[in-house]
């Protein structure tokens, strides 16, 4: 398998550096492309359907390859990877259940394949606010799969505007709905794990009360009020939930407590003044005990970096690429320390990097389950045996 990354600023640019990527023989038969919604996807799609590339993507909150990074602009990894060993997967929700989606999914990726491994995205809201729980999806994936899905992926970002995410391939898109890059992992080898680094602070508490994603109270005390309160913020001083919860509260997730399995890093992204609820981006049942938490210091970045060089000595093997999905909330936290997390990450694997900042994470934590993540750096790399 060969691969090379390209960025540009327009789909006119992306041509061109689609055109000079190929000048030394490379032959992509796949484009793994995140996109900013600012730009225009439709050209883009043509520009791959023209050239006869398969091509899998999803908007993001920020995109980047090795050495790059953007807010509004294109990036691309280009593979020349044998057709027989993956197969791209869409699957529009539409009027279905997420699990029924989820379903449909897995039964066609196992009549491609014995060993699937995904490359998983997913939307995380629609133009009309219609949500995907990606704690649902995984754990819905999984009832098919059994715990030995491997699956890595992030949830589509909209530039942090909230107004609409899009997954998509060369000759589909969707507001709402997922996109997988299968993989015959009996052919490719798939590697890489999940790391969040946010630090759990002061008592273990309870959800009192709740409601699918609406959390109404926390030791029968309004979730709200308790919420800013752990923050030290004035709620007079809260004028935009817009502003406040994808500029403060995303660096301030509750570790929700989970049994034999790492706690749920999960955000509050919104108030519901009529409901007098917290609105969080996954499901939380009553009786639910987490903890807050907070960001981590500077050294997370070494951390990760340690454990990815681990994973490669455990493993003695290298990589042909490299795929990175690290939350928007991440680089809100770290600044320009997200990045050199990233190229550090390209710089222990040597291959070529592509990633985007998103709105949740896929894949394997520490203690080998897979997950669904916030606040998480989530990388695979991948390598033809």
């Amino acid at each position: 398998m060969r691969a090379k990354t390209i960025s540009a600023d327009s789909p006119d640019q992306l041509r061109v550096a689609l055109e000079t990527g190929m000048n030394d023989g490379l032959r992509p038969t796949l484009a793994i492309v995140f996109i900013s919604v600012k730009q225009d996807l439709e050209a883009v799609s043509a520009l791959f359907r023209e050239a006869g590339i398969d091509m899998i993507g999803a908007t993001s909150a920020g995109e980047f390859i090795e050495g790059h990074e953007s807010g509004g602009g294109i990036v691309a990894m280009l593979l020349d990877l044998d057709k027989s060993r993956y197969r791209i997967l869409f699957q529009e929700i539409g009027s279905n259940t997420l699990q029924s989606a989820a379903q449909l999914l897995m039964e066609r990726a196992y009549e491609s394949f014995a060993n699937p491994a995904f490359i998983l995205l997913s939307t995380y809201h629609s133009e009309e606010g219609t949500t995907i729980d990606g704690e649902s999806l995984i754990r819905s994936l999984e009832e098919i799969a059994g715990p030995g899905l491997n699956l890595f992926g992030g949830m589509a970002g909209d530039d942090i505007t909230f107004e609409g995410t899009y997954v998509f391939t060369e000759s589909q898109v969707t507001d709402y709905g997922v996109a997988a890059l299968v993989l015959d992992e009996t052919k490719v080898s798939f590697r890489g794990m999940a790391l969040s680094g946010w630090k759990p602070i002061g008592i273990s508490r309870t959800i009192t009360k709740s409601e699918g994603t609406l959390v109404y109270t926390i030791d029968d005390q309004p979730a709200f009020d308790t919420y800013l309160r752990f923050l030290g913020v004035d709620p007079s001083s809260v004028k935009s939930q817009i502003n406040f919860f994808s500029t403060e509260a995303i660096h301030y997730p509750l570790q929700l407590e989970r049994e034999g399995r790492e706690p749920m890093m999960c955000n509050p992204i919104g108030y519901d003044e009529e409901k007098g609820a917290l609105i969080f981006e996954s499901k939380v049942a009553t009786g639910t005990s987490f903890r807050f938490s907070t960001p981590p210091d500077f050294d997370i970045v070494e951390t990760v970096l340690e454990k990815a060089g681990e994973l490669k000595a455990e493993t003695g093997e290298g990589a042909e690429a490299l795929l990175i999905f690290s939350c928007a909330g991440r680089l809100s936290a770290l600044g320009p320390l997200a990045q050199q997390e990233n190229d550090g990450l390209h710089a222990i694997w040597g291959a070529p990097m592509a990633g985007f900042y998103t709105y949740g994470e896929f894949g394997r934590a520490l203690n080998g389950k897979h997950e669904f993540h916030s606040t998480t750096n989530s990388w695979v790399a991948l390598k033809e045996k």
